[in-house]
């Protein structure tokens, strides 16, 4: 791994000048680098974060990935990560012209990490150097404590995707009323004067010594300074997200967070490390649930870019079939599956020619006569901005639900696929189930990110018990006894949870609709069972 030439990072540059005279917004400063495909396959299990920190499954999983590369050789064209500055990856056998592409293609990510909404909480700290630090807590842990620094990351990546993303959102975003505690404040006001034994003199020294920072760095001199802060003081971001959840209830819907607060367990003084590991899992955590929640929106928004862009660019003349040939593999729709590259890119073309005509408007939506719809044309040209507001403002959830019409199906020729079994060949059988969007606009739901909804309590008994709000989907069955073990060392105690399970309903008939399918559809009834883990011995009781 090596930086791009000085040649490639002028090819950059004249892409990011193109990028802004455009309207994209991001900052000066972006680390690329050079990779083989085999050091994508090492970064891959740490998601393209080199200082993240070490776990035994991360050497299993480019083991297996390794495997697969000399089976399947593949040429991923770039990655980019949500870093400050941002870093991305390039293949070594790109030519100069389709890194032209690539380029445009990571500035539309690098824009969108650093405008959109659900991203906020990510833009005031460096991830990297965070995780570095992280990195080198653990490997001291390890030197200590052995294995069992591996089992509590174990037991605490279980349940890591309950975290609540929504309430440090809403944390984020607040404003006005009383200013919460920032960790500078916090590192000021409580940490050098009562967490540490420290004079007037070391004090007054912090002091300037933030102040020349912020001096010498005016971009960034606070994030230096915290950044040299926390390296010296690793256990300083354990206590201040200790200090806020004193000032607060701690929320019922993040497992992590309520264990750190109330397990017996953990606050014994022999076993507080943990919790430090525990606070680097839900961080870690945290900080990539936006991405989770915006691949549609994000892919879709660096293709449309690469694709405006690109053909407007005067640097690859001769190439505009090479390109297409690319482009064409990128960002076609595939018949059957989904491809969030295209989706996303042809949703943000379609609202863009909408919004152009003034077809987001009340007007538009009171007109009922069919002719009148496509007639309608009020030639607003607002296209590009009301793009750029969805790109703000969006997730993949609110992104899919809204504008996802029967318009936009019939334009695309979209439909949902069935699979049905042909007996007399004895093969399977693709055939269209439906046309219709609130049928396509299902489908690509069910494919977004949406983890249950758990909520934590202790009973009288003192044993914690998690309370799966049901919507319609059941927990995956066989990850349950892993995480209730999990669990209850975490906890030091019995753990419960109440979730519902189908049990199958005896049919004696099958309808037509139901011949036809994949597999025929069972009637099914959802009974409320309680999950009980005690001594490691996990056992199952109707819970109504």
């Amino acid at each position: 791994m090596e930086l791009i030439s000085q040649h490639a990072k002028r090819i950059m540059e004249g892409c990011k000048e193109r990028a802004r005279q455009a309207g994209l917004r991001f900052g000066d400063e972006t680390l690329e680098y050079v990779v083989t495909n085999r050091d994508l396959v090492a970064l891959g299990p740490k998601v393209m974060i080199p200082t993240l920190y070490d776990y035994w499954v991360q050497d299993v999983e480019v083991l297996r990935d390794q495997g697969r590369y000399e089976l399947y050789p593949s040429n991923p064209y770039e990655t980019v990560i949500n870093t400050r500055p941002p870093i991305s990856y390039y293949n070594d056998n790109n030519p100069d012209w389709l890194n032209v592409m690539i380029f445009y293609h990571v500035i539309g990510h690098i824009d969108l990490f650093q405008n959109n909404l659900f991203f906020r909480h990510t833009w005031d700290y460096d991830f990297a150097g965070r995780a570095l630090a992280d990195k080198r807590l653990f490997a001291r842990l390890r030197s200590e404590k052995g294995r069992w620094l591996d089992y509590v990351i174990e037991f605490a990546r279980t349940i890591d995707n309950l975290v609540g993303y929504f309430d440090l959102l809403a944390e984020s975003g607040e404003s006005g009323g009383e200013r919460s505690l920032s960790l500078l404040d916090y590192y000021f006001d409580v940490f050098l004067q009562r967490g540490i034994k420290s004079g007037v003199s070391l004090y007054a020294g912090e002091i300037e010594r933030y102040n020349r920072m912020c001096r010498e760095f005016p971009e960034d001199g606070e994030l230096r300074f915290l950044k040299s802060v926390t390296e010296k003081h690793r256990e300083l971001e354990t206590l201040y997200a200790k200090k806020l959840r004193e000032k607060k209830q701690v929320g019922r819907t993040d497992p992590l967070q309520f264990l750190m607060a109330h397990s017996p367990f953990l606050n014994r003084e022999e076993n507080r490390w943990m919790l430090m590991v525990l606070e680097v899992i839900r961080s870690t955590s945290l900080y990539f649930q936006p991405q989770i929640r915006t691949k549609i929106l994000n892919e879709g928004w660096a293709s449309y870019w690469h694709d405006t862009l690109f053909l407007g660019d005067d640097r690859i003349k001769g190439h505009e079939v090479d390109y297409a040939i690319v482009n064409a593999k990128v960002t076609s729709m595939p018949r059957v599956g989904l491809n969030p590259y295209a989706l996303g890119m042809r949703l943000f073309q379609y609202l863009e020619q909408r919004a152009d005509r003034g077809r987001t408007g009340l007007a538009y939506f009171q007109t009922r006569d069919r002719q009148e719809r496509r007639r309608f044309d009020r030639a607003t040209g607002q296209g590009r901005d009301f793009i750029f507001h969805l790109r703000e403002n969006y997730c993949d959830s609110m992104f899919v639900n809204q504008f996802i019409d029967q318009d936009f199906v019939d334009q695309h020729r979209l439909f949902v696929v069935g699979k049905r079994l042909n007996k007399e060949r004895m093969t399977w059988q693709y055939y269209v189930r439906s046309r219709k969007a609130a049928d396509y606009k299902q489908m690509v739901a069910d494919s977004l990110y949406h983890p249950p909804r758990v909520e934590v309590r202790v009973d009288g008994n003192n044993v914690l018990v998690l309370d799966h709000q049901f919507e319609g989907k059941p927990l995956l069955r066989d990850l349950i006894p892993g995480v209730m073990l999990g669990l209850e060392y975490l906890w030091g105690g019995e753990v419960h949870l109440y979730t519902r399970v189908p049990i199958p309903v005896k049919s004696n008939r099958e309808s037509d609709d139901q011949a036809r399918e994949e597999m025929p559809k069972r009637t099914i009834q959802w009974k409320r069972f309680r999950y009980s883990m005690k001594d490691r011995t996990l056992s199952r009781t109707l819970a109504e």
